[in-house]
């Protein structure tokens, strides 16, 4: 005589979007993905995580890889409403992406900091002094190689 078995099920919680739906990706929801992208952090994001977590910049409180709306931000700071993305190669082919994503936080109040993974690796330094001015107010949203915001150059290493 076979054993029926009851199918159990999982409930994940949903986050809201802009758009009134619940947020999931591939069968996900937006914070168990943010769960996985904190445990695989690229180099650039765990040197720059290194300087910002503990609130080791300027006494900030920052969280990393934290679900806003449809986005899961690399960093930011809620206190200031700075929100600090660390692009990749793969970025320069999703500008428009990027842009939106920009765009939608911009609604929300939040200042968006972009910098390129090779400028977190090899100008720590300038990166965090570029974020610490924003933070106190002195600077609006700049990278330390450009003077407006980093160029998208096509290997994604910004000019």
């Amino acid at each position: 005589m076979p054993l029926k078995m009851k199918q159990a099920q999982i409930s994940f919680p949903e986050i809201p979007s802009p758009l009134g739906e619940r947020v999931r990706v591939r069968g996900e929801t937006m914070k168990h993905l943010a769960r996985k992208l904190r445990k695989n952090m690229t180099d650039a994001e765990r040197l720059l995580w290194r300087h910002l977590r503990n609130r080791e910049l300027g006494g900030y409180k920052f969280r990393r890889q934290r679900p806003v709306g449809p986005y899961i931000l690399d960093f930011v700071c809620l206190e200031k409403k700075l929100v600090v993305e660390i692009d990749g190669g793969q970025h320069a082919g999703q500008i428009e992406l990027d842009a939106e994503r920009s765009d939608y936080l911009k609604e929300k109040g939040y200042r968006v900091m972009r910098f390129w993974n090779n400028e977190v690796l090899k100008e720590t330094e300038s990166v965090l002094t570029v974020i610490l001015s924003s933070l106190d107010g002195n600077v609006t949203a700049l990278s330390p190689s450009s003077p407006l915001t980093p160029a998208l150059s096509p290997r994604g290493e910004g000019e």
